[in-house]
């Protein structure tokens, strides 16, 4: 996907110097076989560095001052093998800027009754020292994750590599930059936003660049690399020439192998990972970019159409989350009203992100009502089953709000020969009635980013990390 610096957590275990240098050697020990066992388990998306024990105040704040200059550490993740005493953990818990997650657990799995003495008590003296350090960031309100149970199991691994993924989102969060071809749709007041405030919170910078900017980019295309990218389609999809001759059709599609070159090439240039257009803004182009953003959605890109620039840059947060698997925009088209059978429809005018296709996409060309254009080509096919989430944003004016609804997809079973856009499907919960009602009043817009590989306690944790208002609906 669209690149995303290395990165890697750092394993922070607590103790302290009065328990003697056997002791801290066992730890140490421990320490080691575990972050050796983790990093092999598979399970991790990113890679566990152990850091010398955490045995004083000087030690843990020097550790927490380098989490922080380091670009490359996404996030620490903090044991307490035996008892440490919070007041140790003060200053390096408050100068720490990332997201910090607390392991409950302990080396062993079970107590061994038979053998059982006063040192191995205090050695292994988890739960006291859980208890110690929750205190602590619990009084100092950091927004910090806690997995309990025991480190090998897998369910425990897999909130730890959940978490993981929300962390380095949580630091891409800072790199993302959204160029705006055009401005907002007009009238429209849902993608309206400050942009100030996005960047103060999310860390999210939004460009604007008249439409004549990016003009410029697709004249200076090369045949060659067109017809490169022609044969690069022609390996991928199916082509589906409708009504029109292949000569015709052939000629549409290159126009959007041209828009892709193009906006590629202006995005990485400008060091932009997301995007918006307007069909309203398309003076000098031939089509609205529908291909072409489909594909570089595919890439790990974030679009949002209309100038709608939170979602894109949303979008391109749960990209990075993911790891651009099954998340894309999306937008709440047409109800399924039959009684036991509600359903909402999705979809878009063109653009609706191929990671989320069940089936073999086909290129068609087909009219467009809307942007006073030639007949643009885009990808189209049916939309996967899964549970999923639907996440929007919008601005309240005195703050932002995220939306949460938890869904159901599943693959349309009747055929639509005459809808030119790839559709997806989904039911709302808890239900429909109560899911769309909660929805509506709590001002969900009709942009939306839909990821069927992401959970809802992710998305809840990330907008703890930037002290955003959630409302979650399931």
């Amino acid at each position: 996907m669209s690149t995303v610096a290395a990165k890697q957590f750092w394993f922070v275990v607590g103790s302290q110097h009065l328990y003697g240098e056997e002791a801290l050697s066992e730890v140490k020990a421990h320490a080691q076989a575990m972050t050796d066992a983790l990093n092999k388990s598979g399970v991790l998306p990113y890679p566990l560095v152990l850091q010398d024990l955490a045995v004083s105040a000087d030690k843990i704040t020097s550790i927490m001052k380098e989490v922080n200059y380091r670009d490359e550490v996404a996030g620490v993740i903090t044991w307490m093998h035996t008892f440490s005493p919070a007041k140790m953990w003060i200053r390096g818990t408050k100068l720490l800027q990332k997201p910090l997650l607390h392991l409950a657990t302990q080396y062993n799995e079970s107590i061994p009754w038979a053998t059982i003495d006063m040192d191995f008590m205090n050695l292994n003296q988890a739960a006291h020292g859980d208890r110690e350090y929750g205190f602590i960031n619990a009084r100092l309100k950091k927004q910090n994750k806690i997995v309990v149970g025991y480190w090998e199991r897998p369910e425990v691994q897999k909130q730890i590599a959940e978490w993981m993924d929300v962390a380095v989102a949580y630091n891409e969060s800072f790199n993302i930059k959204v160029a705006r071809f055009g401005d907002n749709m007009r009238n429209v007041g849902v993608t309206e936003g400050d942009k100030v405030e996005a960047q103060i919170q999310f860390g999210w910078t939004v460009d604007y660049f008249g439409i004549g900017d990016l003009v410029q980019y697709v004249n200076e295309v090369k045949e060659e690399e067109i017809d490169a990218l022609f044969a690069e389609y022609a390996e991928l999809y199916d082509f589906d020439y409708g009504t029109y001759s292949k000569e015709h059709w052939e000629a549409s599609v290159k126009v959007q192998a041209s828009y892709e070159i193009a906006i590629k090439r202006f995005l990485d240039q400008g060091g932009y990972n997301a995007f918006t257009t307007n069909f309203e803004d398309l003076h000098g182009m031939k089509q609205l970019p529908g291909l072409a953003v489909q594909r570089l959605m595919a890439q790990g890109y974030g679009f949002a159409g209309e100038g709608d620039w939170k979602t894109a840059a949303l979008d391109r947060l749960l990209k990075v989350m993911s790891h651009n698997q099954s998340t894309g925009f999306m937008e709440d088209y047409t109800y399924e009203l039959a009684a036991g059978q509600e359903a909402i429809l999705q979809s878009h005018m063109l653009e609706v992100d191929p990671t989320l296709a069940s089936n073999k996409p086909k290129i068609i060309v087909s009219p467009l009502g809307i942007g006073d254009r030639e007949d643009p080509a885009r990808l189209v096919f049916d939309g996967k089953s899964g549970d999923g989430v639907v996440v929007s944003m919008a601005d309240f004016g005195t703050h932002y709000k995220l939306l949460i609804n938890e869904v159901t997809a599943f693959e349309p079973k009747v055929p639509a020969p005459k809808l030119p856009v790839a559709r997806v499907l989904w039911e709302v919960k808890p239900n429909f009635q109560d899911g769309v009602k909660a929805w509506i009043e709590n001002g969900g817009g009709h942009h939306t980013v839909v990821s069927l590989n992401l959970t809802t306690d992710q998305i809840i944790t990330y907008a703890k990390l930037v002290n955003l208002e959630y409302v979650v609906i399931k």
